[in-house]
């Protein structure tokens, strides 16, 4: 297939004839089993539940794995069991979904901003130590795009502060940090299986806990806080509940889908991080791009590809209309009103904001599609 080389490319009439940024994978095969699943009677949290999670288990080499509804829902439950509280304070970063932060303020507690590495788009470590107070909880870590964190040096600091450390893995599946894969190995890890992520459930989540006793009373809380395996006299009525819960669960016909997704995910992360080598090799060096920062001992499951370009604007405007679909996927969550009063200084934050847009790096991204991406930047704009 020839290239249209990027200055004669047709205007884009609609974003449907674009490159897109995501797409859902969703493949054929999932049909049968998904059709079992929904005449067998039970779609609810069964026995199909179970096996994603015995999968997850095996395949994050984690033995505390909670199937939720959402990442979202998961994170809460990580907060939660992290002892955040009403009045409690979460070091983090607003460089993210807005799900991160707003389960903090969930839990009745405060997002305290911390800075970014201009270089990553993750958590500054540098900026850590000196926002803890005697109300800080916990640290909320984000890997943006799949590129992990500074992971020993938070742990450093959490140690030392006697403070809970929870990984918002949502851009992550499949990401390792010197070999073992990101979110198991601080007290809580959270993986999202939204509709555009490596995998996807439909919408759904994973919480891993380090702890035993976390997980277990995790997965109490998840489903009101009621016991579903005690012996009951009456099989549809629980037993004493000792402490209220949410309604967090997956569903059987989630995890089918993500049984079977699972099949195919190493295709997918392969092809994202293919595309992102490619062109972190090709962008190198072009006026007025700047590729982030990559250390040998992490792995990025590539779930975004972002750059930073002077003019943001213009750039993603004129890439539009050169067929290809860019954005900053996040805005800033600091920036929202409903969060006015947390509000600090973030220089680091405030360059980079400015200037970082995600081009397309996703599985559906063919080698034509990604080589006519890196002209259009290179024809510039």
């Amino acid at each position: 297939m020839s290239i249209i080389p990027a200055k004669i490319r047709p205007p884009v009439a609609n974003d449907l004839t674009a490159i897109p940024l995501f797409k859902v994978f969703m493949p054929e095969s999932v049909m049968e089993s998904l059709r079992l699943t929904l005449m067998s009677g039970y779609i609810g949290q069964g026995p199909r539940v179970d096996e994603f999670e015995g999968a997850l288990c095996g395949r994050l080499e984690a033995p505390n794995v909670l199937a939720v509804n959402s990442a979202t829902s998961g994170l809460q439950l990580a907060l939660r069991l992290s002892g955040v509280d009403t009045g409690d304070e979460v070091i983090t970063t607003p460089l993210t979904c807005t799900a991160t932060n707003w389960s903090i303020l969930a839990q009745g507690a405060f997002p305290i901003w911390a800075d970014v590495d201009e270089n990553t788009a993750n958590i500054d470590p540098d900026g850590i130590e000196a926002l803890i107070t005697d109300r800080t909880k916990a640290i909320m870590v984000v890997h943006w795009g799949g590129y992990p964190a500074d992971m020993d040096r938070i742990w450093h600091i959490a140690r030392r502060h006697n403070l809970k450390v929870i990984e918002d893995a949502a851009h992550a599946f499949g990401s390792t940090y010197y070999g073992h894969h990101v979110g198991t190995r601080s007290d809580f890890g959270v993986f999202s299986f939204q509709a555009i992520k490596h995998m996807t459930t439909v919408d759904g989540g994973l919480v891993v806990s380090r702890n035993q006793s976390d997980h277990s009373r995790g997965k109490l809380l998840r489903w009101y806080g009621i016991d579903r395996s005690a012996d009951r006299v009456d099989p549809r009525c629980e037993e004493d509940v000792t402490e209220w819960g949410w309604k967090f669960h997956m569903n059987d016909v989630a995890a089918t889908i993500g049984l079977e997704q699972l099949k195919y995910v190493d295709g997918i992360i392969a092809r994202h991080r293919q595309n992102a080598a490619f062109y972190h090799r090709h962008l190198k060096g072009i006026a007025g791009v700047t590729r982030l920062h990559h250390e040998p001992n992490r792995s990025s499951a590539s779930w975004l590809y972002t750059i930073k370009v002077g003019m943001r604007d213009d750039f993603i405007e004129v890439m539009k209309k050169r067929g290809v679909m860019t954005s900053k996927v996040h805005e800033r969550n600091d920036r929202h009103s409903v969060v006015a009063r947390f509000k600090r200084s973030l220089p680091r934050l405030d360059r980079l904001a400015s200037e970082m847009v995600c081009i397309p790096v996703g599985w559906w991204v063919t080698e034509e599609d990604r080589q006519h991406i890196v002209d259009s930047i290179k024809a510039g704009w």
